[in-house]
């Protein structure tokens, strides 16, 4: 049978996924005992699931959603597109309209050192695309001995098997064997949970310091490419010290060594500026794009290349021998088109700026009074909540690290709002387009998720 919509009951649909489906990042066994959440439907920031049940998207679907669900302007250009062009690739000298128009629209958005885009289907592809390039570039500047990336502990760069390496996740390292030659890890810019005594600024300094160490520990000319998120997203929104991107830029400007932002998370508005690369003032050769991209409707994504990198691209190198079947899909192309002009059209990244954002932040923030926090950090509309067995003690921790983490992220979904969990923390990115009676709810529901995660613990006695 087609399961497409909740005409069937939701049991008959859990069993029917649990028998031929497997899930992304999912531990199969207990999934299929509980059943998979059926999600049928959505408007605005609102999830409806298969038993009828509402439930707040405090994760804009995947980080990407930033103009919330059923925005029938993006179904209607790729309606509309569909019809005229449905498909044709961009490989063998050719093109279509759509591509055109968003690799013009892209050039004008990012930074100004950016006017080329390379297009694929996924960030995680984008950093496959990145691993290459970076390489391709030093081969063509008669470099080829620099072949070596280094990127952070606990960074997340996709699932593929070049995304993997180039992230810091251990737990995926292991399942294959990862990473490939050619890739090393420095300390993440974690104070709350890996600053010891420092305080931030210093330990900032610290952490941006373990770059410079490591490219002289490989030697400066084998070294190609720094990767790193402005905000790490999966590995917890790791917001680094005022002092880690300025000390980080000039390590960089000082060594031959490009260096690669990836925006899947941090671009199109969600720390408030168009990319997290503007807000920290920061100036990459390579940014990975996606997600915000088209806000999830369709998958897109993207590698920006600044003029440094495509002019040898472009100038000295032959054929690229790298391209996917979907890169620039026209429907896709129109679906990103349409949801940057509902960004540009409405305002909405000055809107997470001025208003919505700094509205969230100061409610959210307040929640690290509670008993159950010890930290609470927001960016734009993106923010953890850190919670410790012990209120003022960041070096205590729970027992069976990120069980309290599960616990809470299952009672947020309990009372109606997605929250994702990581270690032993809440994380959160909403739709840009939440609204203030919106933000009220979501604070609402959080802060009673903490109160009944917090009596659960309490009551087994897991509280310091």
């Amino acid at each position: 049978m087609t399961l497409t919509s909740n005409v069937y009951p939701t049991r008959a649909l859990q069993e029917a996924d649990a028998a031929h489906h497997l899930h992304p990042f999912s531990e199969h066994r207990t999934l299929n005992a509980e059943g998979s959440r059926v999600i049928v439907a959505a408007e605005g920031v609102w999830l409806t699931d298969s038993d009828g049940n509402r439930i707040m998207d405090g994760m804009a679907g995947l980080w990407c959603t930033q103009i919330g669900h059923g925005r029938q302007e993006v179904v209607e250009a790729v309606h509309r597109q569909m019809q005229e062009l449905d498909y044709y690739n961009l490989f063998f000298k050719t093109t279509h309209p759509p591509a055109v128009a968003l690799a013009e629209r892209l050039a004008r958005l990012t930074p100004a050192q950016f006017n080329h885009v390379f297009f694929v289907g996924s960030g995680s592809e984008a950093n496959d695309t990145v691993f290459r390039m970076v390489r391709y570039y030093w081969d063509l500047m008669g470099k080829p001995e620099k072949k070596h990336i280094i990127g952070r502990w606990n960074g997340y760069h996709g699932s593929t098997l070049a995304g993997t390496s180039l992230g810091g996740m251990t737990g995926m390292h292991e399942q294959g064997d990862l990473p490939v030659p050619g890739v090393s890890h420095i300390a993440q810019p974690y104070w709350y949970g890996e600053g010891g005594d420092m305080s931030p600024d210093e330990f900032g300094l610290w952490a941006a310091n373990q770059l410079a160490e490591e490219i002289d520990r490989i030697g400066e000319d084998k070294v190609a490419a720094f990767i790193a998120e402005p905000i790490q997203g999966a590995g917890g929104v790791i917001i680094p010290p005022d002092t880690y991107w300025p000390e980080v830029s000039r390590i960089l400007k000082e060594r031959d060594i490009l260096f690669v932002a990836d925006e899947v998370i941090t671009g199109f508005g969600r720390t408030g500026e168009w990319f997290g690369s503007t807000f920290y003032g920061i100036e990459p050769d390579l940014m990975p794009i996606a997600k915000g991209l088209s806000s999830g409707y369709l998958p897109i994504g993207g590698v920006m290349v600044s003029d440094k990198v495509a002019d040898v691209v472009i100038n000295k190198g032959g054929e690229f021998y790298h391209g996917y079947t979907y890169s620039g899909h026209p429907a896709c192309c129109a679906a990103a088109l349409a949801n940057l002009s509902i960004m540009e059209n409405e305002k909405i990244v000055d809107r997470v700026r001025d208003d919505i954002g700094p509205y969230l932040q100061k409610k959210w923030i307040a929640l690290g009074e509670h008993p159950l926090v010890g930290e609470a950090r927001m960016v734009g509309l993106v923010g953890a909540l850190e919670l410790a067995p012990a209120k003022g003690d960041r070096k205590q921790k729970f027992a069976n690290e990120g069980a309290v983490g599960t616990l809470a992220r299952d009672t947020s979904f309990a009372n109606g709002l997605v929250m994702r969990a990581v270690r032993d923390s809440l994380i959160l990115s909403p739709p840009l387009v939440l609204s203030h009676e919106e933000a009220d709810e979501l604070v609402r529901i959080a802060e009673k998720t903490l109160d009944d995660t917090y009596a659960t613990l309490k009551r087994d006695g897991k509280l310091g």
